[in-house]
């Protein structure tokens, strides 16, 4: 078995996977990485929702899950880890989805990364089958998709 390696900012600046997995260092977070990068996502999403269109958007969450994969698997493998917490790729992606189908407003966003960050750390059925049984980047990826549809769920039926 390996010896995992610590996710630190040397780590990081080696190879772009690595930047790109751990969410352009917002995953170093020594507190709650997963809600940071969750909290970059939104940042992210809030400067640049000016100049990419709805549309940019959805290639951009399309793109950014493929190369999450890619960027993802490496950085697990890299770490010896299968999903270490400084791995937040998967939350920026699948929160950029949430932010695509919420309505602009700050309350709206608020709840949306609130529900968002309960499903992904609950991660109710089938998500934590997903989790379990999908490898590397995909299944890092997916399941984190899989709490954005949730939360996209429970908002369509709130507005419902």
């Amino acid at each position: 078995m390996r010896i995992p390696v610590r996710a630190d900012s040397r780590f990081m600046r080696v190879r772009l996977s690595r930047w790109i997995a751990m969410g352009f260092g917002s995953g170093l977070s020594p507190f709650a990485p997963g809600t940071v990068g969750t909290l970059w996502a939104w940042l992210a999403f809030a400067v640049l929702e000016r100049w990419i269109p709805p549309i940019g958007w959805a290639v951009l969450v399309v793109g950014g899950f493929a190369l999450g994969i890619w960027a993802c698997s490496r950085t697990s493998r890299d770490l010896g880890v299968p999903d270490h917490g400084a791995i937040v790729w998967d939350e920026i992606v699948a929160f950029w989805l949430v932010l695509l189908f919420v309505p602009a407003g700050f309350g709206d966003r608020l709840g949306a990364f609130v529900v968002f960050r309960f499903f992904d750390i609950v991660k109710p059925p089938p998500i934590r089958h997903f989790e379990r049984t999908l490898k590397d980047g995909l299944g890092i990826m997916f399941d984190d998709v899989l709490a954005a549809a949730y939360t996209l769920l429970l908002f369509a039926l709130w507005y419902r």
